[in-house]
């Protein structure tokens, strides 16, 4: 029988991390937040307040589950608050030493049967699993952004993660109501090894010169029925996470195909990182957003 899982810790306050601490609570687990510093949870916790005041307001919820949620949902400004967690997610930023670090640093204060998990879109499992005191106990749980209105998650096993762990993410899963893809431990798993190579290739379109950020955009929106064009997506995804991945999947895989556009890594290097830098394939400062290209 499979362990169950009962209370929740996430580890980063970011877009990811709030989203999945929306998500648990919404489905009735508690949940405890920590980042670096109380001004980030705070900020957090506004932020999840408003995604559900949002939801309520298009019917998603009802106003006894949005306060119901919002009681779920604790600060955890230390990793000691963790050590009564079933499971806690990391959701730091998308490089290896820094995940490693924290995992690192989680290990002592969890109850030896707690999973550990990493929101990773695509870094090794196995590796990162190494570098704990659990790698039978730990997992790759990656959700989609924006979280709450995504419905994927991807379910990795590192070659040493266990059955019951597996199984135990996998019920956990399924309790938030999101549809489960099983991907195995290569270099940026299912979806981003099939989105960011196109994302890649929609920049070196832009930088041959095959069209411009609003001919790309529009092409791929309506004439792929893409919801979002793929360089809009860069934006929201951010250029930064969009090289991180490309880097992962041109070392991990040794494809010239993978190689990160010189473009990508220019904007990167200028620090325009899309949405969240107000700048990157598209200039979000003004009252609509306008190409940069």
């Amino acid at each position: 029988m499979a362990q169950s899982i009962r209370k929740v810790g996430v580890v980063g306050a970011g877009q990811m991390g709030n989203g999945i601490a929306h998500v648990c609570a919404l489905a009735g687990f508690p949940v405890l937040l920590n980042d670096t510093s109380p001004a980030r949870i705070k900020e957090a916790l506004a932020t999840i307040n408003g995604n559900m005041t949002r939801q309520v307001s298009k019917n998603i919820i009802t106003e006894d589950q949005r306060k119901a949620a919002l009681k779920n949902i604790g600060a955890a400004e230390k990793f000691e608050a963790f050590a009564d967690c079933d499971l806690v997610i990391e959701t730091a930023t998308e490089k290896e030493e820094v995940k490693r670090k924290i995992l690192a640093e989680l290990c002592p204060v969890l109850r030896p049967e707690a999973i550990l998990a990493t929101n990773t879109s695509s870094i090794s499992i196995t590796r990162l699993a190494a570098s704990t005191d659990r790698p039978e106990k730990f997992i790759g749980i990656h959700f989609m952004n924006p979280v709450p209105l995504m419905e994927l998650v991807e379910l990795i096993r590192g070659i040493a993660t266990a059955d019951g762990t597996f199984e135990a993410s996998k019920e956990f899963v399924k309790k938030l109501g999101k549809t489960i893809a099983v991907a195995e431990d290569f270099p940026a798993f299912i979806v981003n090894r099939i989105l960011l190579p196109m994302i890649n290739e929609a920049i070196y379109t832009l930088y041959e010169g095959v069209g411009n950020v609003e001919g790309i955009d529009t092409a791929m929106r309506l004439g792929a029925h893409h919801p979002m064009g793929p360089l809009e997506l860069a934006d929201f995804i951010g250029l930064d996470t969009c090289l991180s991945v490309m880097q992962v999947l041109h070392e991990g895989l040794a494809d010239s195909k993978y190689r990160p556009c010189p473009l990508l890594v220019k904007y990167v290097e200028a620090g325009w990182l899309g949405r969240k830098a107000q700048r990157g394939f598209y200039d979000y400062r003004g009252e609509k957003p306008v190409p940069t290209r």
